[in-house]
């Protein structure tokens, strides 16, 4: 991590694994944002820098920053830059933990859409999850 925001030279992306590459470097910048090494604020590099430090096609980079910008984490000012988002929602502040869970729920969901379950399908398994921990 570098002294002003992200070092997107040290994400390293698993050619061999299933996971799809916007979808490592995705979860790796949510994971900096929801454990805090990446506080509100913090200015990100542009797609073009994103996509030339992690060796993503540009628009590879550009999907990174509109899923983060969709899960609420990031937020882009035009010209100004691309920034991590302070986090407030319109129910108030949302605390690490919550950011954690969002990720965590966001990642399940899309799981759950890869495997091809209904949203009430997932729903269960997670009413399930919950009464059996």
């Amino acid at each position: 991590m570098s002294p002003d925001g992200l070092d997107a030279r040290a994400i390293r992306i698993d050619s061999t694994s299933a996971t799809p590459p916007f979808e490592q470097v995705r979860a790796h910048i949510a994971g900096l944002i929801a454990l805090g090494e990446l506080p509100p604020g913090t200015k990100l590099p542009t797609v073009r820098q994103l996509a030339t430090d992690v060796g993503l096609a540009t628009n590879t980079a550009a999907r990174v920053y509109r899923e983060l910008d969709s899960d609420g984490l990031i937020v882009t000012q035009g010209r100004r830059g691309t920034f991590v988002s302070s986090g407030i929602t319109e129910a108030g502040s949302v605390s690490a933990v919550a950011a954690q869970a969002r990720v965590a729920a966001s990642e399940f969901t899309k799981q759950a859409r890869r495997l091809g379950l209904s949203r009430s399908e997932a729903a269960q398994l997670v009413d399930q999850c919950w009464t059996d921990d």
